[in-house]
């Protein structure tokens, strides 16, 4: 690829991502250093002249999301006033994806974040499976929402033994629209686990005090007319699943696996059901705290994540991860846009709707 009027930058959250894209490419990647201070600020150079060029800067959400933020916005910073033509941000994993909902008094922060990416100055954004596509709209600069699940949905194909016995899984029902995308595609049936332990991201009935007149205020017309009817609790079904498992496969598809405990205890009831092996893959493997472990001892057979965010110590602590690179996906993209080629008709016969 003619690299003129381009530069293509890595920040530190995932290097080797960055190597691999550029090779697809056949160019070369930009000279630039980020580093930290002792007081852990952040500090950009950019070693080459960017001056009215299209600057692409891969950078992903790791662990340490806060730090690739900032070390995201910085370099931007640092090539806008360095005069260059556009920057595009190649952000595989977009942080804070999955807060999307208001939580009582709390806030939307990927409404934050993409204010951020749009005054710190992107004129662009490519990423891989945002969390619910409904997020698009809260960016101000274009964006770009490319798919992994023809990798994930290959790798069935031809990894998994027998794949035409197997059944998809929505280990909760706001995973079964996902399931049924892929279920669709693999011309499989789909099952759906209902009454599991909620995910930490679930909202939690509680008692906030909103319910209640302000103390001191004994003289105050606190209601109008009839009562409001009180609140029904919410009471959690037994668990169940929706579907036949058995002498089945169960491959569980989701977008992110994180804290992997609820793919664990979806696992240990579809060996239950007499699900003969287990899988589940997801587009980002985050696999924090105790993950390697706990798969490492659950039903679950093997764990399929893409490359969007680096894991090889994990992979080195459980010998069921397994990854599918989609560097090649990214590069394409980089490539379609530099050239102001069409992005939908590369997708438009492979992608699965939400």
């Amino acid at each position: 690829m003619d690299q003129r009027g381009m530069v293509i930058l890595s920040g530190n959250s995932h290097p080797d991502l960055a190597k691999d894209i550029v090779r697809h490419l056949d160019v070369r990647l930009g000279s630039s250093s980020v580093y930290h201070k002792t007081n852990r600020e952040t500090m950009v150079e950019i070693h080459e002249s960017v001056r009215g060029k299209d600057v692409y800067i891969i950078q992903t959400g790791t662990k340490a999301v806060n730090d690739s933020i900032m070390e995201l916005l910085i370099m931007c910073y640092a090539c806008k006033t360095s005069s260059c033509n556009k920057v595009i941000g190649v952000i595989p994993h977009m942080p804070y994806s999955r807060h999307t909902k208001m939580r009582r008094r709390g806030n939307i922060s990927l409404k934050l974040i993409a204010n951020m990416l749009t005054k710190g100055g992107f004129d662009h954004i490519i990423t891989v499976d945002l969390h619910s596509k409904e997020s698009l709209g809260y960016f101000d600069c274009a964006i770009d929402n490319v798919r992994a699940s023809p990798f994930l949905i290959q790798y069935i194909v031809e990894s998994i033994p027998d794949y035409r016995n197997a059944v998809i899984v929505a280990k909760n029902p706001l995973a079964a629209r996902r399931a049924t995308s892929y279920a669709e595609r693999l011309r499989l049936a789909i099952a759906v686990i209902h009454g599991e332990v909620k995910d930490g991201d679930d909202e939690i009935d509680e008692l906030d005090g909103r319910a209640s007149p302000p103390p001191g205020m004994a003289n105050r017309v606190t209601t109008v007319g009839a009562t409001l009817p009180p609140l029904t609790a919410k009471e959690k079904p037994p668990i169940n699943v929706v579907g036949d498992v058995g002498g089945k496969i169960a491959i569980m598809v989701d977008d992110m696996i994180d804290d992997v405990q609820a793919f664990v205890d979806a696992a240990f009831v579809l060996k239950e059901r007499g699900a003969y092996k287990i899988y589940a893959l997801a587009t980002h493997g985050i696999l924090s705290k105790e993950a390697p472990r706990l798969i490492e001892e659950s039903h679950i057979d093997e764990v399929v994540v893409t490359n969007t965010v680096p894991h090889d110590l994990q992979k080195l602590q459980c010998h069921k991860i397994k990854t599918v690179d989609i560097s090649i996906l990214l590069a394409e993209a980089i490539r379609r846009i530099h050239n102001k080629e069409s992005m939908s008709h590369l997708f438009r016969h492979v992608t699965l709707e939400d």
